[in-house]
């Protein structure tokens, strides 16, 4: 029990500690150290073990569940503290006019379907985008679209606010306050406004960089237009090459080859099992004797056109031809 009191156990951070413990004496060795680090590491864990089971428990399927009091040690930060982020042009002039922002609603009801939709996105409420008749106002000018005019008025909202966003992240910049998602970007982004110079690239970079670019089209940059002094691209891209579907003498044939090698690598690992040798001999040698007996009827074919044809002798006529024959 004096042990117990003497630990400070922390049952928040599930953490427990032995203020009062030192060494009687050094360690001779460092398995002396570690057989004694491994008992009080053994006491700490008990300690802890023991505040958690005296602590109002709830069944469930997995086992006993408590819950587990608020931590009572402070323990240090391992990053500093956040730097306060510097307001905005918006909020800066929110400010001055007295402007509080109110919380809007995420839809809407819209009053040209009457259904509920909302308030921005895809398909939103009351967008103008979808409007099929524009009232025509006596400001407007003559031969103007107005639909036209619409998509250009949002596309220059869209850039304005583009461009008050990045004005923001280098007011941020400045002060040190930069939202961790852009940080990693601030390095290497000069739109940021951070003080850490671009990476100048060598002369080796950009020909690397440019030798891929004019490969990077579908002919490799065969049928592309050449600058005046460009040199050919060191780096040539490799493109797949398919064989032909019908099959042919050339290049068609070599379907049929690559089929082949498979199919005899595949056979060849159980050929044992599958060849049966003695007939395959037999095949063989029968295949053979009929290659070489028709050898020589080819030759003695070739050697009868040399020789002299023999003289053609008239076929004597039948009997009733030539009785008729004699009779005239």
């Amino acid at each position: 029990m004096e042990t117990e009191q003497q630990l400070h156990v922390d049952l928040g951070n599930l953490m427990a500690f032995d203020p009062h413990h030192h060494f009687p004496s050094l360690p001779s060795s460092r398995e002396d150290l570690v057989k004694e680090c491994l008992d009080q590491g053994t006491k700490l864990v008990q300690a802890i073990a023991d505040k958690l089971f005296n602590l109002p428990s709830t069944e469930d399927v997995d086992g006993p569940i408590v819950k587990l009091p608020p931590p009572t040690t402070r323990l240090p930060r391992e990053k500093h503290l956040p730097k306060p982020k510097p307001p905005t042009k918006w909020e800066l002039f929110a400010k001055a006019r007295g402007i509080k922002k109110r919380k809007k609603d995420k839809i809407e009801y819209d009053e040209k379907t009457g259904t509920w939709k909302r308030h921005y996105g895809y398909d939103h409420a009351n967008d103008d985008d979808n409007v099929p008749i524009i009232d025509a106002k006596m400001t407007d000018e003559p031969g103007e679209d107005p639909f036209a005019k619409r998509r250009s008025d949002k596309m220059k909202r869209v850039e304005k606010q583009e461009k008050n966003r990045v004005q923001n992240l280098k007011q941020a910049a400045k002060a040190g306050a930069l939202p961790s998602h852009v940080q990693l970007a601030a390095t290497a982004l000069p739109i940021t406004g951070t003080q850490a110079v671009a990476k100048k690239m060598t002369k080796h970079e950009l020909g690397n960089v440019a030798g891929l670019a004019a490969t990077a089209t579908a002919s490799g940059g065969k049928f592309d237009k050449k600058l005046p002094g460009e040199k050919p691209a060191k780096h040539k891209g490799k493109h797949r090459k398919f064989l032909p579907a019908v099959e042919g003498t050339g290049i068609g044939s070599q379907e049929k080859e690559q089929t082949d090698k498979v199919l005899n690598k595949l056979l060849s690992k159980n050929s044992h099992e599958i060849l049966n040798v003695n007939k395959a001999i037999n095949m063989y040698n029968v295949k053979k004797e009929k290659h070489r007996r028709n050898k020589p009827e080819k030759s003695s074919a070739s050697s009868s056109k040399l020789k002299p044809k023999k003289k053609l002798q008239k076929k004597p006529l039948n009997k009733g031809s030539s009785k008729k024959g004699k009779t005239k």
